[in-house]
């Protein structure tokens, strides 16, 4: 079940609600998480039991890192943080890495080891991130033990986060989990941002999506320089749409249920360096990364070859665990590469650089690193690469090329203002002119807007085909 889809949007968001705010508060969690599972059970039956098993674990875990944390025996604790990672990576890696490691082991070696062939559990890369930071909180005292399985199985399990992110720590929503308060006002902000994000999915994500679709499907030497840049800025759009739009939602409903989660983007695109821009993409991912790898690696705190090897660590680690393929590893390796670059050597030459260039610098690095993301056929990509710079004998634009670009310019044009504040100091700045002469107005006119963007992504999912979000695949 995705939250783009008519039977999550008529179906089983109004019934949910409906039985949660009709319940005593104390039975809210319980409903929260009877209803988390029969929302990841709707597509993945099957591996409920594992996410139960995960929950269990931690939850185990946790009370027993926090039993030997206040006996002052740190050690055990230690080891009982080191248990929960090795249960939680053991199954991340059976699931989703073994079938990488059996088949590179028999490229390098000519053997025939068969394939497991197992199915990725869906949300598994974040429910473990996640139930993992909850013991690791408790070991180091930054989080209270939470002693009612069935509200932490809330918090694992929780649907507005469980697919895709953001990946909420423990110890950011321990005081809602066990006492919070639901408003009008918070509710009525979740289902604004809610649909918001509904519309970047549905309007702008999926329309981007069928443009870089629809180019890659094209043979390669029937393509154009123009025609390759203007698919992978629409993959760049469909990504950032996609993931930006679904972690909107996320946050819509958990605003509905009275959490706050932590921002995941902060327009990204905007950046005047790679460093910028990893500061504002995925967030929750980075935050994740810096506080249980990074900092207990040694941060930037034992030099610079430390920092140098620790770096490089997380973005191995960054691209890994977005896939179990080459590509990924490269992917890592690229921006890791990038960020060392921009921290050792570039930093104080791009700072002298008019705002423009370093916008541009850092656009051009970020579209070339889609391409090793979008393609898992390493040969397509450099295909596709090789294209973009100019090579395979490719014209600069032919008659396809501008048919498609007259097709998508609109489409090209709202991505792009919309991946920026302008369209949100805007609406604030008008609505505030508006209340400023007629109160009345300016109460009616977002309204009118959030129920024309909810309409019209309606009735494009009445018509519309299965459109997963691009992040379940991790």
């Amino acid at each position: 079940m995705v939250f783009s889809s008519l039977l999550f949007l008529f179906r089983f968001l109004p019934l949910f609600l409906a039985l949660y705010f009709a319940a005593p508060k104390r039975f809210r969690n319980s409903i929260l998480f009877l209803g988390s599972l029969i929302f990841y059970g709707w597509g993945e039956p099957v591996y409920i039991s594992l996410l139960l098993f995960s929950t269990l674990v931690d939850f185990v875990h946790g009370k027993l890192a926090g039993s030997f944390r206040e006996k002052g025996n740190m050690t055990a604790a230690k080891w009982v943080v080191a248990s929960s990672a090795a249960i939680n990576l053991g199954l991340l890696i059976i699931f989703k890495y073994t079938d990488f490691f059996i088949r590179s082991f028999n490229e390098l070696t000519g053997s025939s080891i068969p394939l497991l062939g197992l199915a990725l559990p869906i949300g598994i890369s974040f429910y473990t991130f996640q139930t993992m930071s909850y013991t690791i909180d408790v070991y180091r005292g930054q989080a209270p033990v939470q002693n009612n399985l069935i509200s932490f199985g809330a918090y694992v399990s929780m649907f507005p986060q469980l697919i895709a992110g953001p990946i909420v720590r423990y110890q950011d929503i321990a005081r809602e989990l066990n006492s919070r308060r639901e408003t009008v006002e918070q509710f009525a902000f979740g289902v604004r941002l809610f649909i918001i994000g509904l519309g970047k999915k549905v309007l702008l994500a999926n329309q981007a999506g069928a443009l870089w679709t629809e180019i890659t499907a094209i043979l390669p030497g029937d393509r154009s320089i123009l025609m390759v840049w203007m698919g992978i800025l629409a993959f760049s759009f469909q990504i950032y749409f996609d993931f930006s739009g679904y972690s909107d939602m996320a946050s819509g409903l958990g605003h509905m249920l009275g959490f706050y989660f932590p921002d995941n983007f902060r327009y990204p695109y905007i950046s005047k360096s790679i460093t910028e821009f990893w500061r504002r993409w995925h967030i929750s991912l980075g935050t994740w990364f810096k506080e249980y790898v990074y900092i207990p690696l040694g941060g930037n705190r034992k030099g610079g070859l430390f920092q140098i090897r620790n770096i490089l660590i997380v973005w191995l680690l960054t691209g890994i665990w977005h896939g179990a393929a080459l590509n990924f590893l490269l992917w890592g390796i690229y921006f890791g590469t990038l960020l060392l670059l921009e921290k050792f050597i570039l930093k104080r030459w791009l700072e002298r650089l008019p705002a423009w260039i370093q916008h541009g610098y850092t656009c051009l690095l970020v579209l070339l690193g889609w391409v090793l993301f979008a393609f898992e056929d390493m040969n397509a990509g450099f295909v596709y690469l090789t294209q973009m710079a100019g090579g395979a004998g490719l014209p600069l634009w032919n008659d396809r090329t501008l048919f498609l670009l007259w097709g998508s310019l609109i489409l090209l044009l709202a991505c792009t203002i919309g991946s920026t504040p302008l369209p949100a100091a805007a609406a604030k700045k008008l609505c505030s002119d508006i209340q400023g002469k007629l109160k009345t107005a300016g109460l009616v006119l977002e309204p009118l807007f959030l129920g024309l963007v909810c309409f019209l992504s309606v009735a494009y999912l009445v018509n519309a085909t299965y459109n997963p979000f691009l992040y379940f695949r991790f």
